[in-house]
């Protein structure tokens, strides 16, 4: 994957750049003690996250395999739930999805047709829809916390609770997807929630082979704290790192000069 710089939320400025092993968020701000314009940078919660242990299940999957095959297997599933999200969000929108229909992976520069794995999650996701009847409050927005940031799939209403929903089109929930929407919940800010109004956290699992429904609902505990612990591990094994900036032009040219013939 080569490096994706793309605005997230255009009303607030941010702006979110994605390689290999980072995802930063940054946002516009004023220097606190100078007034002066710059730029802050904060880590994603996803990659945060990532620095927790996922478990022995995790690792005894990882030992199965040796690296290459992993590090593919990881990102075959990673680009199937990019094309799957997308898909989702155009459904929100209230637009048509056709079978044929083409979606770009964010890890991937290939655009190419939900295969029938991911079309049955797509599936998956309007017969829960359709059956929980959310009222959508909003989908896919940026939340900015305490030294990180994310992007939360969807909020909305059902049977009148809030939810913070993150979709999942993987067979299992590791710890570290708790910790992301526990995240979420306290970075979370929008006009759709009431004052006082608590917010549940659930991650629903699209594509799911282990129930004839194909997707699950699984509600999340508070996990903030070891969100917090792994923001710790993250910052000392990153003491310094800052995304590589660096001005360039906006055109260029070649200054020719004429030969004066003797």
């Amino acid at each position: 994957m080569k490096k994706e710089i793309r605005e997230v939320d255009k009303k607030n400025g941010i702006v979110q750049i994605t390689t290999v092993d980072e995802r930063w968020y940054v946002k516009p701000v004023k220097n606190k003690k100078t007034g002066v314009p710059e730029y802050e940078f904060v880590p994603s919660v996803t990659w945060i996250a990532g620095y927790y242990p996922k478990g022995i299940g995790f690792y005894k999957w990882l030992a199965q395999r040796n690296w290459d095959e992993a590090e593919a297997a990881k990102e075959e599933a990673g680009d199937k739930g990019s094309r799957v999200h997308k898909a989702i969000i155009e459904l929100l929108d209230g637009n048509e999805v056709k079978m044929e229909a083409k979606y770009f992976s964010d890890l991937t520069e290939d655009e190419k047709p939900l295969d029938l794995v991911e079309y049955e999650a797509l599936m998956s996701f309007v017969d829960w829809f359709n059956t929980r009847n959310p009222e959508v409050l909003d989908r896919e927005f940026v939340v900015w916390g305490n030294g990180f940031a994310g992007t939360v799939d969807f909020l909305c209403r059902i049977d009148g609770k809030a939810y913070i929903i993150d979709f999942k089109t993987s067979q299992s929930i590791w710890p570290s997807y708790e910790m992301q929407v526990s995240a979420y919940k306290h970075a979370l800010s929008n006009p759709k929630i009431k004052d006082g109004e608590d917010v549940e956290m659930m991650i629903l699992q699209l594509g799911y082979k282990r129930n004839k429904k194909l997707w699950k609902e699984n509600l999340v505990e508070d996990k903030f704290d070891l969100f917090k612990s792994a923001q710790q591990i993250w910052a000392n094994e990153n003491e310094g790192v800052k995304p590589l900036q660096k001005d360039y032009p906006q055109s260029l040219s070649l200054k020719v000069e004429e030969k004066t013939k003797k």
